[in-house]
């Protein structure tokens, strides 16, 4: 998985500790607690963990699992990898400070297709907001003394700022769109996994329907520049949301031929197959359902 494109910029920042708060309206935010600390490191080093446990929590929200186990699941998600930054994943740009007005792609969670710079980042920033002004697009982002805060914006001097403002402390997401999404991708993998164990025996009707329920799936390309190497130039595809690694890891690995995302006959988790038709995640749920199928068949 990690060779889906061959030359990739992706970096992410996750913190040591995460809160759950609320607004005054009442919603509930993810966000770094107030002591974290920023840890920089490479989504694509753990492309195959990352897929696994976001489809695996989708299939909690899906199979409507207690809320402590789902709420645990998701808080050590964010703690092993961030916030999904879906800032900077549902905008056409995510260089969107350096424009007049932010125009947002088709997405669950807001049906503007425009919104003012400041009343789109109120959406991520509820609690305290980052010290910016704005002047048409000329932007300013007045950091303070936050050490963190100031490490992270001199690492990141040359990616767009609204990229910078999603790793900040400060940055805050949705509980229920990081829900949403999870879930996103748990209905995306269950919906291609029945369909094809089932093709045989569906309708025609039947599996149009299937097909247009995985259309509902949008995978929202990375963008890209290109880089002058020894050699040749090549192309580099720039990640700036997590959650847009997420879809082109899960993607891959739902179509790949020879190591696909599977659903384990047995104890019902996503895995990655060592092979194409690989049917369990691992020899210990392979043993259980052969015990379990000789049970079964014994009674009868």
């Amino acid at each position: 998985m990690n060779k889906i494109f061959e030359n990739t910029k992706s970096i992410w920042v996750k913190y040591t500790d995460y809160e759950l708060k609320e607004d005054k309206t009442g919603i509930a935010y993810l966000t770094p607690a107030k002591d974290a600390a920023p840890i920089m490191y490479k989504p694509f080093d753990v492309a195959e963990n990352i897929v696994l446990d976001a489809v695996n929590i989708g299939k909690m929200l899906i199979s409507k699992e207690a809320e402590k186990e789902i709420d645990k699941a998701i808080m050590a998600f964010v703690k092993n990898y961030g916030l999904l930054g879906i800032m900077t994943a549902i905008p056409t740009t995510p260089s969107f400070m350096d424009y007049e007005a932010v125009y947002l792609t088709k997405n669950p969670f807001i049906d503007n297709e425009s919104m003012t710079t400041f009343g789109y980042l109120g959406y991520f920033f509820p609690f305290e907001k980052p010290d910016l002004s704005k002047n048409g697009k000329e932007c300013r982002w007045d950091i303070g003394g936050d050490v963190g805060a100031m490490a992270l914006a001199l690492t990141l001097g040359d990616e767009p700022m609204a990229f910078a403002l999603s790793l900040q402390k400060l940055y805050a997401e949705r509980y229920d769109w990081i829900k949403t999404m999870f879930r996103d991708w748990a209905f995306t993998f269950i919906t291609s996994t029945l369909y094809y164990n089932d093709k045989h025996s569906l309708t025609d009707e039947q599996k149009m329907l299937y097909q247009k329920s995985i259309m509902i799936y949008d995978g929202i390309a990375p963008t890209y520049h290109i880089a002058l190497k020894e050699d040749k130039p090549v192309l580099v595809w720039d990640f700036y949301s997590l959650s847009n690694v997420i879809r082109l890891l899960f993607s891959s690995a739902l179509t790949d031929e020879k190591n696909p995302l599977r659903l384990c006959r047995h104890c019902q988790n996503a895995f990655i197959a060592s092979r194409p038709n690989a049917l369990f995640c691992s020899t210990q749920c392979k043993n259980r359902f052969n015990v379990y199928k000789t049970r079964k068949k014994g009674k009868k």
